[in-house]
Formats: structure tokens, C-alpha cells, sequence
């Protein structure tokens, strides 16, 4: 079932003083149970179900092996925050192999495009309004409009290699973004999208991998200074592209010369 252009509702609606709970109760529901049978809400439904999922597996892990179950976390964290390379790094700096470190990513990522997926097509349609998450969807927006010619020329094949190759702002978020402003049907894009995140994760497992290896070479404190120099590599690379997207929202004619 596709989305529907417009509902009557919001995310949050605003009704006078005067109305009582009850009737701002009956009132909300409908949008939700309206979203939650769309193509979109399924994606949705399949994220919370994936995270929740996880997060057992992640408890009963506990139970053999507290150790595990606490980098499984710290891998979660960076993973957010910082990216897959980082998280990976700290996995391999922690001792532990591919089984372990590649899996976790996946899940995380894949969290992630299940859960943001919905919640950017719900935005951009004005299904439902986010408004702690207002300025990262407007970022994740400009990002996926700066990228979309470029995907465009190539279809699918395109867009399943911006998600796989590293360049900055490529990954599975902004990938997803763009396929949604390409008009790919929903689970076209959500599955090409975790495709070439899969592929790309791979192949950065085995090389970080092999970079931690002959890190440790030089002794145990080499693979934790491999981190923090990652960390303020991506922390550089963020403020770089701040910095450079702030000159040109002010400076608009250096924009309409790049264009051109």
C-alpha cells in the first residue's frame, strides 16, 4: 500500500484549550494506524522489530560473556556517532575477530535505514512531524540533493555504489535519502541500499582488520592510538564539510559557479 500525498493529520496535533483528552486521543490514532499499514510503516515496523531483536540477543550475551555484550555497545555507540570505521576499530582494538565485529555493524546499520527510512519519507511528505529531528533531516535532505545527479545517471547500479563507495556522506542514510527523491519504489530502495552497505562493510572489515594487525606490531597501545586518530580524522572531516557548506550558503554565487 502506498503513502497516501497527504493526511489530514500530523505527527502532533493542535487543538484548542477547550478539547478534552479523549478527543485528542481518537483523533491522533487514526494517523498512526493509517501510517503503520503503508509500505513505509511495514519498513518501520520491520526496524523496531530488527533493534528490539537485537537487544535480546545483546542481554542474553550478557549472561556468557558481560565482556562481549559491553563492546557490543561501545561499537553500537560509535557506530552512530562516528561511523562504521570507527566502530570497527574499536572492535578490532578490543580483540575481536570478523565474527563479532561485522555482524554488529550490520545490525546497526541496518537499524538505521529501517528506522530513518520511514521517518524521512513521513517528513518530506508532511505526514508527521519531528521536531527534535527537524535540522538532521533538513541536513540529510541537502546532502541527498547535492548527490542525487549523480545517482540519477546510473538508476540502481548508481545508487548502490554511492552506498558502497567511501566518500564522504555516502553512506546507507543519505543513500536512502536520495532514493526516495528518485522515486525507487520503498523496499526497492531499502534493499539496495543495505546491499551495498553490506559489500562496503566487508571490505572495510578486512582492511581495518589488517591495519589493527600490523598496528599491534609496534605494541599493545598501537591499536588504541589507531582509534583516536581515526576519531580525529571523522571529527576534521565533519567540521571541514561544515565549514565549507557554511562559506557557500553565504557566499551564494560561489555556489552558482560550482554549478556551472
Amino acid at each position: 500500500m502506498s503513502l497516501p500525498d497527504r493526511l489530514i493529520y500530523t505527527g502532533y496535533v493542535n487543538y484548542p484549550e477547550s478539547n478534552s483528552t479523549a478527543r485528542r486521543d481518537t483523533r491522533e490514532r487514526p494517523i498512526w494506524r493509517q501510517l503503520f499499514k503503508t509500505t513505509e510503516g511495514h519498513i518501520l515496523l520491520l526496524g523496531i522489530a530488527v533493534a528490539v531483536a537485537g537487544l535480546i540477543v545483546m542481554g542474553l550475551i550478557a549472561f556468557w560473556s558481560p565482556d562481549s555484550s559491553r563492546m557490543i555497545g561501545a561499537m553500537t555507540f560509535f557506530n552512530i556517532v562516528f561511523g562504521r570505521i570507527v566502530s570497527m576499530s574499536v572492535g578490532y582494538a578490543g580483540g575481536y575477530g570478523h565474527e563479532l565485529v561485522i555482524p554488529v555493524n550490520m545490525w546497526v546499520e541496518t537499524v538505521l535505514v529501517l528506522l530513518f527510512y520511514p521517518v524521512f519519507v513521513f517528513s518530506m511528505r508532511k505526514l508527521v512531524v519531528f521536531p527534535s529531528l527537524k535540522r538532521f533531516l533538513e541536513r540529510t535532505r541537502a546532502a541527498a540533493e547535492r548527490h542525487h545527479d549523480k545517482v540519477r545517471r546510473y538508476g540502481i547500479a548508481g545508487l548502490f555504489i554511492f552506498v558502497w563507495f567511501p566518500f564522504w556522506m555516502t553512506g546507507p542514510v543519505v543513500g536512502s535519502a536520495i532514493g526516495y527523491l528518485l522515486g525507487f519504489p520503498a523496499w526497492l530502495t531499502v534493499s539496495v541500499v543495505l546491499a551495498g552497505t553490506y559489500v562496503a562493510m566487508v571490505g572495510w572489515a578486512y582492511v581495518m582488520f589488517g591495519i589493527h594487525s600490523q598496528a599491534a606490531m609496534f605494541g599493545p597501545w598501537a591499536p588504541a592510538l589507531l582509534v583516536v586518530l581515526i576519531i580525529v580524522f571523522v571529527l576534521a572531516g565533519h567540521w571541514l564539510n561544515r565549514h565549507r557548506r557554511s562559506r557557500s550558503e553565504r557566499n551564494p554565487t560561489m555556489k552558482s559557479d560550482k554549478q556551472r
